[in-house]
């Protein structure tokens, strides 16, 4: 019988290639950008993604403290922790946030974004993100992509 064969291939650790990526995060609404974010960390922008393995690149983010909340999102949204003792509820708005933590506004959209599993912790080890414009990561020699051209 002449048939031809196709196989599936399926990427592993082994097989991954990872990439760092640099994004500007200057003046980017924080929901667009933390989702273009998610789908450069999962991988979905590679022929060979593969859902349950690691298969994405590495994002280095700047200009954290320069993105944008569109609406009334700056008082009105809330970021709700819990410290662990009675009555220990603390809530923050992200103009509070902003002005300990730049970078979690980001970090937070991103990781709202992945799965919530030891697959999406371990691929959000692969995001780092930095209030400035100066990163830690210039030895990887990140790639600079435009946000806004992803999908």
């Amino acid at each position: 019988m002449d048939t031809v064969s196709y196989k599936t291939l399926s990427a592993n650790k082994n097989t991954v290639h990872k990439e760092w990526l640099l994004v500007d995060a200057t003046n980017q609404p924080v929901g667009r950008l933390a989702s273009n974010i998610a789908y450069l960390l999962r991988g979905k922008h590679k022929p060979d993604f593969t859902p349950h393995v690691d298969c994405g690149d590495n994002v280095v983010v700047i200009n954290a403290e320069k993105v944008r909340l569109t609406g009334k999102k700056w008082t009105d949204k809330e970021y709700v922790r819990f410290t662990g003792y009675p009555g220990g509820k603390r809530v923050e708005t992200p103009r509070e946030v902003l002005r300990r933590f730049p970078e979690r506004i980001v970090e937070k959209a991103v990781w709202g974004m992945l799965p919530k599993n030891r697959l999406g912790r371990a691929i959000f080890k692969n995001l780092k993100v930095y209030a400035g414009s100066e990163h830690k990561q210039e030895a990887q020699k990140p790639r600079e992509i435009k946000i806004n051209e992803i999908k």
